[in-house]
């Protein structure tokens, strides 16, 4: 009995150690979906009152983790009945990230200027502060939806070129999701905060020595930060879009020069396909107010 139980837990910590190999060589091969979803997530969840960064940052990641226990499930069953399906899937959250990047960059060029007036009378909406709060949250899980798939899909990818059992598979895929959730949004929750942070600390010192000019650094960084992971996270949502792309079109791949750099080639067909959906939304918002008016 007792040697059953030993051979058991034998078993078990075998598994365990597969798991956190594999989970470790899938994490290094996700990083830069990991860093660009980062860059998006914290983008989102910053240009909220102080008071709601939280609870706004914690309904995200609360919509991220329905995400995952939607995605897993699907993916295994897809990779097991019908493997295409995944890369239909993946071309399809590819072409809605290159249209979110390109829309903010076309937003920024040709949308930016605002009567002084127009801005003052649009802050002082609570139902429309409220409005653009759900819109905004709504957009993150969206996003965080699409690179959930990637995350997931590269992942299960990795084990199954080692050839693991399906027991493995299962407990490494979900544990590099979890991982990602937990790993992405407390850093971000971590950013977010740094204004306080730094208050607290000038506080503390009563605004003299070291921890004093810490604190006003981390207050004037933040919104240094938050402009610069805005422009890094439209760039990332452009750049993942184009290496899906890359990566599940085949017929790219007979048409772009090899030696032409592959950031190059993921950040120009992530443009070219951004700007084609955002022409076919323009057309289309313009038919369906055209059927609406008449």
């Amino acid at each position: 009995m007792a040697s059953g139980i030993f051979a058991i837990l034998d078993d078990i910590a075998a598994l365990m150690d597969d798991v956190a190999v594999t989970s470790k060589i899938a994490t290094q091969k996700t990083a830069g979906i990991l860093g660009d979803d980062l860059a998006v997530n914290a983008e989102k969840a910053t240009g909220f009152l102080s008071s709601r960064e939280l609870p706004v940052l914690w309904a995200i990641t609360k919509g991220s983790f329905i995400n995952k226990l939607i995605i897993l499930p699907v993916a295994f069953l897809l990779n097991f009945f019908f493997p295409v399906a995944i890369k239909i899937i993946l071309v399809l959250g590819g072409i809605y990230l290159a249209y979110e990047g390109m829309e903010k960059i076309i937003e920024f060029l040709f949308h930016r200027s605002k009567k002084s007036d127009e801005v003052i009378q649009e802050s002082v909406l609570p139902e429309n502060d409220e409005k653009s709060e759900k819109a905004k949250i709504s957009s993150a899980i969206k996003t965080d939806f699409i690179l959930s798939i990637e995350i997931v899909i590269i992942t299960l990818g990795t084990v199954i070129e080692q050839q693991h059992p399906l027991i493995t598979q299962i407990l490494t895929v979900t544990f590099v999701s979890l991982l990602a959730t937990v790993g992405v949004y407390g850093i971000v929750a971590l950013i977010v905060r740094m204004d306080d942070a730094g208050f607290f600390l000038m506080k503390k010192s009563n605004n003299k020595g070291f921890f004093s000019v810490l604190g006003k650094v981390l207050v004037k960084s933040l919104p240094v930060i938050i402009k610069i992971l805005g422009v890094v996270g439209t760039i990332a949502l452009i750049l993942v879009s184009g290496g899906i792309f890359l990566h599940n079109i085949d017929y790219l791949h007979h048409i772009i020069p090899p030696n032409i750099p592959s950031i190059v080639s993921e950040f120009g067909l992530g443009m070219i396909f951004g700007l084609a959906a955002v022409l076919v939304m323009m057309i289309g918002k313009n038919i369906f107010e055209l059927i609406k008016k008449n």
